[in-house]
């Protein structure tokens, strides 16, 4: 039988929930996994990859390529968890940090988690999801279970090398970065200040969130578990944005290669 591991992380440590999904114990990232081969050849992989690079929807990309569309889910699924771990090397020299929250329009939530919760910032209860901009334009991004110094200072600490400089607001989380090595500069968006006129701002980063929120928003909703798949979709397409379209359906299809043996 063949072992079951996390499509996200890799680890094999996953328990089985009652809704009859995995969980994998380090990550803690919600799965379904894909027990049948799809037998996909390596022209209809890339088929499917040209079409998903321009953002037809599952059922386009069955007419377009002839496919069974359940055959077309599965097959752009697999492609955002190999797109997922297509992450950034470590960031070094200055980098932006910030947090922000997902999940659709307030006036389309149910009256009760309207009453529940704030309608925007941080006590929402959409998801909270942090991001590191490097100055180079690249951006690393995850879904995370809360904004607390507990959660997002390890984050900074694994993905951004020492000595580098962590532009970041005011919240209370990045309270202390500069004993874990780093150099810290603030910008007070309570006061209205985006930028102090040296370089030190977040202004990158709020353009990637603006970027996200858009292409999710054309989506018209995605489930929460979901999320970490089109959330890694969405920072590859940004930090490939420059690339020509062969180049990145090469990247993928090598991504694949560790996947299904494209």
């Amino acid at each position: 039988m063949a072992v079951i591991q996390c499509p996200k992380c890799r680890s094999k440590k996953v328990y089985l929930m009652g809704t009859g999904k995995r969980r994998c114990a380090r990550c803690r990232y919600d799965f379904t996994p894909h027990r049948l081969p799809l037998y996909l050849t390596r022209e209809q992989w890339k088929e499917i990859i040209r079409w998903f690079l321009l953002e037809q929807s599952s059922q386009n990309i069955a007419i377009r390529t002839s496919l069974e569309r359940g055959r077309v889910l599965r097959a752009l699924t697999i492609v955002r968890r190999a797109l997922i771990r297509d992450v950034p090397e470590i960031f070094s020299g200055t980098v932006e940090v910030d947090e922000t929250y997902l999940g659709g329009q307030w006036r389309n939530k149910r009256k009760i988690v309207r009453d529940a919760g704030t309608k925007r910032g941080r006590g929402t209860k959409k998801q909270p999801v942090f991001g590191i901009l490097c100055r180079n334009g690249t951006v690393w991004a995850e879904v995370v279970n809360d904004v607390e110094a507990g959660t997002l200072q390890p984050l900074i600490t694994q993905q951004v090398s020492p000595g580098s400089v962590v532009c970041s607001d005011t919240w209370r989380a990045y309270t202390g970065i500069a004993s874990r090595g780093f150099v810290h500069r603030l910008v007070n968006h309570g006061e209205k200040q985006y930028s102090d006129g040296k370089g030190n701002h977040i202004n990158g980063l709020e353009g990637f969130w603006g970027y996200l929120k858009r292409k999710l928003a054309s989506k018209g909703g995605i489930r929460r578990e979901k999320l970490p798949l089109y959330l890694g979709e969405y920072v590859w397409r940004y930090n490939h944005r420059k690339e020509s379209e062969m180049k990145k359906i090469k990247r993928i299809l090598k991504l694949l290669e560790k996947e299904v043996g494209v």
